[in-house]
Order: structure tokens, then C-alpha cells, then sequence
């Protein structure tokens, strides 16, 4: 696939439940994208994510939210298993296997980066049509526009220091 048919997205993830460093600890440094239950976030990944799209992953709901690395999504969109667990806090009594609601798609580490936060990514002007720093926007998935893309990994991303 070339470069130009690529999508670019920003997916929130909250550190407490999947952070930078799990993903980089599981196998295949892969997890699967569980829990969205966003219909406007599910289509995204159900309709238009493809493997090899760019991902920024980024930390929400922490004290310092923000970039935490780069990934690329994994695989094409299949059932998110979870809303048919009853004892999952993500369980949907009206999904069923024949018609499942919700969808997920896997999402591979390509490299931990030092933290971009929120706060860094509202000062460049560049980025100021960014959907994720819209008022109001709470979606955690969000399309990025491959000048955006351009912009955060060609001048704000830096190795992740250990």
C-alpha cells in the first residue's frame, strides 16, 4: 500500500487501562481496540481504518494527557468480543454474534515517543483545525489530517528517553 492511500488517526486510551507501556509489553506489542461504544468512533474503525493507517496513541483521563507513541492499526475491524460477556462493564444485552453492535480493530506499536502533551500540541498554530483540540470534542477516535500527521511526526515527535 502506498503512502497516500493511508489514514491517519488519533485513538485515546486511558493509562490505567491500556497504557504506551502494555502495549509495548504484549505480544506482538498488539491489542485489540475493545470498548468503544461511540457510534460515531465505532464507524470509523468499522468502515474506514485499514491495516498499515497511522496511529497517534495517546494517553486520556491522566494527570498529563497527551501523545504517548505511534502505532499502526493491525488488522480490518472485526466483533468487539467484550459486549457479549455479561460481566463486562462493556456488555450490550441487544448486541447479539449474528448482528454485533460494536467493533475493534487491533492496534500495533511502531515506537514509544517522548510524551507530546495536550498543552504542547494547542501551541502550534499548525495544528490548530485538529479535531482532538476542538471545544467540546470527547471522541476517542478521531481522524488526523496527513498534514497534521506530517507536522506532530516530522517536528514534535522525539525517541521515547527510558
Amino acid at each position: 500500500m502506498t503512502r497516500c492511500n493511508l489514514r491517519y488517526w488519533l485513538m485515546k486510551s486511558e493509562p490505567a487501562d491500556v497504557s504506551i507501556d502494555d502495549l509495548a509489553a504484549f505480544p506482538n506489542q498488539s491489542v485489540a481496540w475493545y470498548g468503544v461504544r461511540n457510534y460515531q468512533a465505532r464507524n470509523f474503525m468499522r468502515d474506514q481504518m485499514k491495516i498499515n493507517d497511522g496511529v497517534l496513541f495517546y494517553h486520556s483521563n491522566c494527570k498529563t494527557p497527551g501523545i504517548a507513541g505511534i502505532a499502526r492499526v493491525a488488522s480490518t475491524a472485526y466483533p468487539d468480543a467484550t459486549q457479549f460477556q455479561q460481566k463486562n462493564k462493556y456488555f450490550d444485552a441487544k448486541a447479539t454474534q449474528e448482528q454485533p453492535r460494536w467493533f475493534n480493530v487491533d492496534v500495533q506499536l511502531v515506537r514509544k515517543i517522548e510524551l507530546i502533551s495536550l498543552a504542547e500540541l494547542r501551541k502550534h498554530t499548525e495544528l490548530s483545525r485538529m479535531r482532538t483540540l476542538q471545544p467540546g470534542n470527547r471522541l476517542s477516535i478521531t481522524p488526523v489530517d496527513p498534514a497534521e500527521w506530517e507536522y506532530i511526526t516530522a517536528k514534535l515527535v522525539r525517541p521515547h528517553q527510558e
